[in-house]
């Protein structure tokens, strides 16, 4: 969330489908939680972040959105620009899963867009993933 009260979120084309998820990524060997989420946020948005505090750790098992083969454990934090200017040079759309028909027109390609959400639009049918349904539930509770 940034100081204008907006989330940013990532709407993403995987293969065939399209989902509207948080940004982050996975980790890579070695690598701990928050500088994984740097790392990502860095290659995903080009920003230098600061973590914040822990939001929330799976506590059950969730099977992978895109293999069905792998079990996943997701844990969130808040992040924010080290350069709070540098969020109005971010590249984003305005319009859900708003990709160039050439971005989408290879199915097993991927393809990501960053879009902010106000924080009062933000709702668990903005996202697309179940775990990161049940964050914003959470943050949603919080901030009552």
């Amino acid at each position: 969330m940034d100081e204008n009260k907006r989330v940013l979120l990532s709407d993403e084309f995987i293969r065939g489908d399209y989902f509207t998820k948080f940004p982050g990524g996975g980790m890579e060997f070695g690598e701990g939680t928050r500088d994984c989420l740097k790392r990502e946020f860095k290659e995903e948005t080009g920003l230098d972040v600061t973590i914040g505090a822990h939001i929330y750790t799976t506590d059950y098992f969730q099977i992978s959105a895109f293999n069905k083969r792998d079990q996943i454990i997701s844990i969130y934090y808040y992040a924010h620009a080290n350069d709070p200017q540098e969020l109005s040079k971010l590249n984003t759309k305005t319009t859900v899963f708003d990709f160039a028909p050439y971005q989408v027109a290879d199915m097993s390609a991927q393809c990501e867009l960053l879009r902010w959400i106000e924080w009062n639009e933000l709702t668990e049918d903005a996202v697309s993933l179940p775990i990161d349904k049940i964050v914003v539930k959470m943050l949603k509770s919080l901030s009552v």
